[in-house]
């Protein structure tokens, strides 16, 4: 058994791994008297994608190189990306800024949209608060007193060593464990690229075996069985460690944390580095630094104050009641990724009345547990004796789970959006007036199979048929590009779709929703030429994404356009992840 164990502990690190960043687009600007000349060189085997130049400027794909003048502004962005006969590249957003004071001196921006920036700091605090929980796990607290002990020792041993050097050490310990984890980060993006993150976080069968292991870690938490990677491992890296001497003894004893934590920290290093997939190029990198910080802070900081350990409590019942806790909340993320598999091969078996159940008797149980009405093998008899602590965490929990009970008649759950399906998979939605809808159209005999009527808002799932229902009603048309796996597309759907002001507009288009990530088989794979090679689309979610590539020369979601019935643009800019509303509707046509 310990032996499966160890496979599928090793399987969770294995998965972490990510090809070759590229960056096969160079840009430069000038300043030319009331005009400013941009200039992008590109690889030899890549062409560039231009999306959006200033105001909405729109051009084709280019080779070799581009130049473009443009009117002088204080900042000019430039949205594209680029591809080869293999891949695109996520959209970036490159930045030539004009300055006043140095018209001669233009300063170019690193090729980081807003939102990108965005991502990669809301990934770094999520690092940040998984650090903080593995800190809390007992596979790490009762390291910190064993380990800043083995720093102070060190130091009396080592004739002439004063405590500014054994302080020194603690910090080096510190930034050891920062680089093995960042380390990590850069690890996923060199292996799998920057492009292909995306399709790592959104792949099926990843999202299957995540959900499995994340499944067994709870189970492990629960108390069923315990999860270790081999002892001989970690028992050759200390002896290495204290055979050497320097920095390279203290990197060792960083790598002996690392293995000997790992069956506390692993669920929550795998999730972490899967929601950074496809976030930005630095996100896995990112994720990892916030969580080695917020690791790594107490070793140093005990090692400067060794007085404050005797002040930290004791491992016990404590501990085993937060490792329990913790196996909770990784069984209900597990939910999430078994859900992304559920709707890419359209399972139905996991649609969004069923996903918010299991939440409810989750957290619900989650909540008796905190009060000591349920109790696991590893649980002392002090159990039963509610903590206050316990007690206001419990009502947290049991309010959480109230709070989701209306979510089974189609209430829109904002705080759980990025993790439930979409609204799309709940059987039917009550109005506030009682009214059913959600229901599926029979329109002229099952002319639009793909037709759905969401409290007004017509919808479809194929581009052909909506195009046809908007050609025919001469209706505007609501392009939006998403993936059953893409978090930003359930947050705007829920911050921003779905607002009442939202809607009053977006009722006015023929919503067309194309899902990439769709794995439902083509009645006949069709055959394609790209980038001057053939390829064959088998699924769904094929197809979509090779009309937004090639089409809109883009392959990130959500990503909106508003069309005219005869599918010419309106706007020219599109729209990606923006949770501003009045932005969005500024951006809105009608």
């Amino acid at each position: 058994m310990k032996k499966i164990m160890t496979i599928f502990a090793v399987m969770a690190i294995a998965l972490t791994a990510a090809a070759q960043i590229v960056q096969p687009i160079k840009w430069a600007g000038a300043v030319e008297g009331d005009s400013i000349r941009l200039t992008a060189t590109i690889e030899k085997g890549w062409h560039l994608n231009i999306i959006e130049l200033g105001d909405g400027f729109y051009m084709d794909e280019y080779e070799g190189t581009f130049t473009e003048t443009v009117a002088k502004a204080d900042t000019i962005r430039v949205r594209y990306n680029a591809c080869d006969d293999k891949m695109c590249t996520a959209p970036e957003t490159w930045e030539f800024v004009s300055l006043a004071s140095s018209p001669d001196s233009p300063i170019a921006s690193s090729p980081n949209s807003h939102e990108g920036g965005q991502s990669i700091w809301w990934i770094f605090v999520m690092g940040l608060l998984g650090g903080l929980l593995a800190i809390f796990t007992p596979c790490v607290w009762p390291i910190i007193p064993m380990t800043v002990s083995f720093f102070i020792k060190r130091g009396g041993a080592a004739k002439g060593t004063t405590n500014a050097q054994v302080v020194r050490d603690a910090i080096l310990y510190g930034l050891s464990i920062v680089i093995i984890y960042v380390g990590l980060g850069l690890l996923v993006t060199l292996i799998f690229g920057a492009s292909a993150l995306n399709a790592l976080s959104t792949n099926a069968v990843v999202n299957i075996i995540f959900f499995l292991i994340l499944v067994l870690f709870a189970a492990s938490f629960f108390g069923a069985f315990e999860i270790t990677l081999p002892s001989s491992w970690s028992t050759a890296l200390n002896s290495k460690s204290n055979n050497t001497t320097g920095f390279l003894s203290i990197l060792l004893m960083a790598f002996t944390l690392v293995i000997v934590s790992f069956s506390c920290t692993g669920p929550i290093i795998g999730t972490l580095l899967v929601e950074a997939a496809g976030k930005s190029i630095l996100a896995p990198a990112m994720g990892m630094l916030g969580f080695a910080i917020a690791l790594a802070l107490p070793f140093s900081l005990f090692a400067m104050f060794p007085s404050v350990l005797k002040k930290l409590p004791k491992s016990g019942g404590w501990m085993n009641t937060f490792k329990v806790t913790l196996a909770f909340l990784e069984l209900a993320l597990a939910l999430k990724f078994l859900s992304v598999a559920d709707l890419a091969y359209g399972w139905h078996i996991l649609d969004r009345e069923v996903f918010v159940s299991l939440w409810i008797i989750i957290f619900s149980l989650l909540g008796c547990y905190l009060l000591g009405w349920i109790s696991f093998p590893h649980d002392d008899e002090d159990h039963r004796k509610t903590s206050v602590t316990r007690f206001f965490l419990a009502v947290i929990s049991l309010s959480f789970a109230m709070y989701m009970v209306p979510g089974l008649w189609g209430a829109p759950l904002r705080a759980i959006s990025a993790f439930a399906p979409p609204m799309n998979t709940q059987d039917w939605v009550m109005t506030s007036g009682g009214q059913v809808i959600g229901e599926r159209l029979e329109v002229k005999g099952g002319e639009y199979k793909t037709m759905t009527n969401h409290g007004g808002q017509i919808t479809f799932t194929d581009y052909e048929e909506g195009m046809a229902y908007a050609k025919e009603n001469n209706m505007p048309v609501f392009l939006d590009f998403n993936g059953f796996g893409c978090v930003n597309c359930r947050k705007m759907e829920a911050a921003v779709l779905s607002k009442p002001e939202v809607a009053e507009h977006m009722h006015k288009y023929v919503l067309i929703s194309l899902i990439v990530d769709d794995k439902t088989k083509l009645a006949e794979p069709i055959e394609v030429e790209e980038n001057g090679k053939k390829v064959t689309l088998k699924t769904i979610g094929d197809k979509w994404s090779y009309v937004q590539r090639t089409e809109y020369q883009s392959n990130a979601q959500p990503y909106y356009m508003q069309l005219d019935a005869d599918g010419n643009r309106i706007v020219e800019t599109s729209y990606a992840y923006d949770e501003d509303i009045e932005k969005f509707l500024n951006w809105l046509k009608y």
